[in-house]
């Protein structure tokens, strides 16, 4: 077999997966220029195209003030979240210090606690504290989470501890070794937490479900939720609400994903 033979027959496996991966895209998006009669059709292809899905969603629904919503959410947990990972990281990975491993082992335990267990003592606390039905009752629950400080951990055992020693004798201190010697070195890491936190933040439905209950304070998921009910399914605002979705996603996701793919390929390296 000769060696174009072999890529074709290896590329087609990458080519069918492709295919089933975006076939449900293009099926939204298609859906979403469908009038609600010509959906429960046979039809593929939309017979009569019209944007009036999009334009009922934005003009009739708070649409607008959802996508904000979502995305000041997402924004701010993947700012703190890659902020206080990579500084619990670090720490936990350079220093040295009375319990570090107990401390470690703690805060990896608490990722094998399944989130629905975990929302009654969130909505506990958020009752008592006054968060419900504010934006800081969104954001608490994704401030930091067990997976970001094991991934920088990780990441930083990486980092030659020479280097780090000569930032200290030019006179830094430990922050600034953190700041201006460590942190630039952890790019892909960041990268990668920074996509996977914001698409799963921006993706969230159970919790801003949970904890508010005002329109306005919706974030997109929830919102689009609004459009299904005992009345019947909007397949047609959903779809044109989810296309809308998913778009802030993949800008991010076309940002960072050298960043992504880096980190694979630096973990692959490691001993």
């Amino acid at each position: 077999m000769t060696r174009k033979a072999t890529r074709t027959f290896l590329y087609l496996p990458l080519l069918l997966g492709a295919v089933v991966m975006v076939f449900p895209f293009v099926w939204m998006v298609l859906t979403s220029l469908k009038p609600l009669p010509e959906i429960y059709t046979l039809s593929w292809w939309p017979q009569n195209p019209t944007l009036a899905n999009y334009r009922t969603i934005l003009q009739l629904h708070p649409f607008g003030r959802w996508f904000l919503n979502s995305l000041l959410v997402a924004f701010l947990t993947t700012l703190s979240m890659v902020l206080l990972s990579s500084i619990t990281g670090y720490t936990l990975a350079k220093l040295s210090f009375p319990g570090k491993t107990a401390v470690f082992v703690l805060i990896l335990a608490t990722m094998f606690i399944p989130t629905e267990l975990l929302v009654i003592p969130w909505y506990a606390m958020a009752v008592s504290y006054g968060w419900v039905d504010t934006y800081w009752g969104i954001l608490f629950p994704g401030l930091i989470h067990a997976f970001g400080v094991f991934l920088m951990r990780q990441f930083f055992f990486s980092v030659p501890d020479e280097l780090l020693d000569a930032g200290r004798v030019d006179g830094l201190s430990e922050f600034g070794v953190f700041a201006r010697v460590a942190l630039p070195l952890m790019k892909p890491a960041l990268g990668a937490l920074a996509i996977l936190n914001f698409v799963g933040n921006w993706n969230a439905f159970l919790w801003p479900l949970i904890v508010t209950s005002r329109r306005e304070l919706f974030t997109l998921p929830v919102g689009l939720a609004l459009f299904s009910g005992e009345a019947g399914v909007q397949w047609n605002l959903i779809t044109a609400g989810a296309t809308l979705t998913v778009l802030p996603t993949v800008v991010v996701f076309l940002l960072f994903q050298r960043a992504i793919l880096e980190s694979i390929a630096t973990s692959g390296l490691k001993g």
